[in-house]
């Protein structure tokens, strides 16, 4: 009897052990996947989630901080007309930029992403809050210069973020990395041409009592500038930090030594990269057509026929369509060749213009007239923004920062020059310019087509 009992006993022992194992086996299925780390569902879902929101507000806090700033330069050379000092201010602007662009590259990786960001902005609020006093030289002058640091370090950074981010969701989402890069240049350059159409229209808005406007009125826009660039710093704060995912192509020797050579590789390495010398025409053209419209366009076409209340409303149409292109643009982008026939479209719109300007100068003082080149120049502007952003996203995977320094400091050098030249130049002798210098970058780019992106990978100077 005592065995039969302690037979039963351990039958029943045994199959409590078998429930309680089975039990155990059951919720650790269940709680596997959240003990996974990164590979989890929840965790993946959220990564893919992130990248594009980070795109989202990089794009509109970029919206925020430059419809200031693109509008404030649109009117520097008015407001500021005493012995050149808004035309010079916004000279040192863009040869500082060029000039620290150099050393940018270095400087965005030892602070960090974020960090990068946040320190670009301070520029652009300083050069927006100095219009509230009274501007003299000796306070431009420096602000400019610091303004140019700042430039070359958020934009070296935007560059290298906007990438990372569209390579991580390529990555994390099975698609085409190409495809997902030129969507996030489009999405992002479309929101950023809307600051010129947003920024000008607060411009037409405030100003629209007289065409130069009071300086209430001037006062009163500039605080408006200046809130709106606040709350796009504050909404860079909301951004991921990308460190780890823009080091994943990087020496991560920290060595003062590796430092300098991989400072020297970023500014001079570049240069003997066959593609990089086949785009730099390109680079700079972007930069020349900029400020053919901020300083020539407004000035000499604009403001003779609409008066300086006008430049709001006609940079506003040339917003609008930098931004439907830039957002168009980036869709359609896909690989070389869809760059190739989109930059040609751009390059030959702006041609007919500058053609328009010198065959029939006259008729440009027409209201429809200006209206038209407004939107074929922005056009253009969206085009050339999209599709170079795309091409060194997509030739210069293991040097991004390096890339898009040298992009800006071809292009600020650009815009530099024509600040400096404008005094001393004719309309006329500009746009023959202009018509020169897209000429020569768009048969260079066909060069580079025509060789293809597996052939110029393999040459090297």
């Amino acid at each position: 009897m005592c065995c039969e009992d302690r037979d039963r006993n351990d039958s029943k022992l045994k199959l409590l052990l078998a429930v309680a194992m089975e039990s155990l086996d059951s919720r650790n299925d269940i709680e596997k996947p959240l003990l996974r780390g990164d590979d989890s569902p929840v965790l993946m879902t959220q990564k893919k989630r992130t990248h594009a929101r980070d795109v989202h507000i990089l794009s509109f806090s970029f919206l925020l901080i430059f419809l200031a700033f693109g509008a404030a330069q649109n009117l520097e050379s008015s407001v500021n007309t005493d012995k050149g000092l808004g035309t010079t201010s916004l000279g040192i602007v863009y040869l500082s930029f060029a000039l620290f662009s150099l050393v940018a590259s270095p400087v965005v990786r030892a602070l960090g992403s974020k960090t990068a960001l946040m320190l670009g902005t301070t520029g652009y609020w300083l050069f927006i809050a100095v219009h509230l006093i009274k501007q003299t030289w000796y306070i431009m002058y420096p602000i400019s210069l610091y303004l140019g640091f700042a430039s070359s370090i958020i934009w070296v950074e935007q560059g290298t973020y906007l990438t990372s981010a569209a390579r991580s969701h390529a990555r994390d989402n099975n698609l085409h990395e190409g495809t997902t890069i030129g969507n996030f240049n489009g999405e992002f350059w479309m929101m950023f041409a809307c600051r010129q159409f947003v920024g000008n229209l607060l411009s037409l808005a405030i100003l629209r009592d007289g065409s130069e406007g009071t300086p209430g009125q001037t006062k009163f826009l500039y605080v408006v500038f200046l809130c709106s660039m606040t709350l796009g710093i504050i909404l860079l704060c909301f951004l991921s930090s990308r460190d780890n995912v823009e080091k994943e192509y990087q020496d991560s020797s920290h060595s003062f030594f590796a430092s300098l050579i991989c400072f020297l590789k970023s500014v001079i390495t570049p240069l003997f990269d066959v593609r990089m010398l086949l785009i730099i025409p390109l680079m700079a053209y972007t930069g020349l057509q900029q400020a053919f419209v901020w300083a020539e366009f407004t000035k000499y076409v604009v403001t003779p026929t609409l008066g300086m209340s006008g430049v709001g409303g006609v940079m506003a149409v040339y917003g609008f369509f930098d931004a439907i292109c830039s957002l168009v643009a980036g869709r359609l982008t896909s690989g070389l060749k869809s760059i190739s026939l989109i930059v040609s479209g751009g390059a030959l719109l702006q041609a007919i213009v500058f053609i328009w300007l010198l065959v029939n100068y006259s008729q440009a003082s027409e209201l429809l007239s200006i209206v038209i080149m407004a939107a074929l120049l922005g056009i253009g502007d969206g085009v050339f923004n999209t599709q170079i952003s795309a091409l060194l996203g997509i030739f210069f995977k293991c040097d991004t920062e390096g890339a898009f320094a040298q992009l800006k400091v071809w292009q600020s050098g650009a815009v530099a020059v024509v600040f400096f030249i404008s005094p001393c130049i004719s309309l006329e002798a500009m746009v023959v310019v202009m018509l020169t210098a897209v000429c020569i970058a768009y048969g260079v780019f066909v060069y580079l087509f025509l060789h293809g992106e597996e052939a110029m990978s393999s040459l090297r100077l």
